[in-house]
């Protein structure tokens, strides 16, 4: 038998497929993703957007990244429960009786995770720009807005993928995105870190959410990002290292 590993991109894009069909099947999880995070803007904006002193005339820019990172933490809970699914229904054994390399089990829903996340994105961008978003940013500065919020999805993807293959019941396996998902609330996502009592702000100024929302705040305004964007990189690379290994090792013990 040839080694699975010439086939590597091809099975890969035959999971992929797999696990975008359930998406296309089911696209209120994507406007179930979108709801939080929308109705957070709105009532952010036209309930206390008067009342938070952010130093900007338009809060809608202020809010706008922690509102698509709140949109990509709330996303990947589906990611865990997919695999907790496929593991429970013994999916896993039938692909690995297969002549096919197993990691792409593991590839094909974590590549769902960034096409799907990347659409509740847009979706969220249309809904800011509705509200009275506006950037000054390029081409480039949005792509790099785009890359660190995939680097992002990926990190946390991860994480959601050890959630999968660990989680002993239905209930439990999206909890842990529940943290994750409120994350920007201890951060400069809503109001600046000024106000905080000091060990909030500790907290939050020193946490992956102030540095990647300073990041795209930067990149959306045209200004200098300073620090932050290799700061916010280098968490998101970071974080997406560690639980990549940790779930390549899960993986590995259950096959």
């Amino acid at each position: 038998m040839e080694s699975t590993n010439k086939y590597f991109f091809k099975d890969m894009s035959v999971m992929f497929g797999r696990s975008m069909r359930h998406i296309i099947r089911s696209m209120d999880t994507i406007i179930t993703v979108c709801i939080t995070p929308i109705a957070m803007m709105l009532l952010f904006v036209y309930v206390f957007g008067g009342a938070i002193e952010t130093g900007t005339e338009n809060y809608v820019n202020y809010l706008f990244p922690g509102i698509m990172l709140m949109a990509i933490g709330s996303g990947i809970a589906y990611v865990a429960y997919r695999l907790f699914t496929d593991k429970e229904r013994g999916i896993f054994e039938r692909f690995h009786s297969m002549p096919i390399a197993r990691s792409t089990v593991l590839w094909g829903h974590v590549l769902t995770s960034l096409i799907s996340n990347g659409i509740s994105v847009l979706v969220i961008i249309l809904v800011a720009l509705l509200m009275g978003f506006r950037s000054s940013a390029g081409i480039l500065e949005w792509l790099a807005v785009f890359g660190i919020l995939g680097i992002f999805t990926l990190a946390l993807t991860w994480i959601a993928v050890i959630a999968g293959l660990t989680a002993k019941t239905s209930d439990g396996v999206g909890a842990f995105a529940y943290p994750i998902a409120f994350l920007p609330f201890i951060s400069s996502a809503f109001v600046p870190t000024d106000a905080m009592p000091k060990a909030v702000r500790a907290f939050a100024e020193n946490q992956p959410v102030t540095s990647i929302v300073e990041a795209i705040r930067a990149l959306l305004s045209n200004a200098l990002a300073s620090n932050d964007i290799w700061i916010a990189i280098a968490w998101c690379v970071g974080i997406m290292v560690v639980a990549y290994i940790i779930a390549m090792r899960i993986y590995k013990r259950m096959v």
